[in-house]
């Protein structure tokens, strides 16, 4: 069955401090973009709405725009920023860096599923 949606029209948008989501669900794949304002950072924005100390997401993304420093729980740090695909498993925290919007694609699923739902 082939099908085909726009995001011009996502089946649902999540709203949270400093940012959104807006995610599309078909056969196979949930997929999601993520759009963060200067300021955000997810312990801050994102963290009082899950009830856990870091993001327990799993993200295969791909920057739009923006840059975004990831730190995981063990201590591995990295940013990422325009044209990167990156993988991160849960247990991290994240933010924007500099003045810019940060916009992702993430492939992974639950980020279109599950992401700033209270549990």
């Amino acid at each position: 069955m082939l099908e085909v949606k726009t995001l011009d029209k996502p089946d649902e948008r999540r709203d949270f401090p400093r940012g959104h989501i807006e995610a599309v669900h078909l056969t196979g794949l949930d997929f999601a973009v993520a759009t963060f304002e200067p300021g955000w950072r997810w312990s801050e924005s994102v963290g009082p709405i899950a009830g856990t100390e870091s993001c327990g997401i799993h993200h295969n993304g791909y920057v739009l725009q923006g840059r975004m420093h990831i730190r995981m729980d063990d201590g591995a740090e990295s940013e990422v920023g325009p044209g990167d695909v990156f993988v991160c498993p849960p247990g991290h925290d994240a933010w924007v860096v500099g003045d810019e919007q940060v916009v992702v694609h993430d492939f992974a699923g639950a980020m279109a599923t599950d992401y700033a739902k209270a549990d």
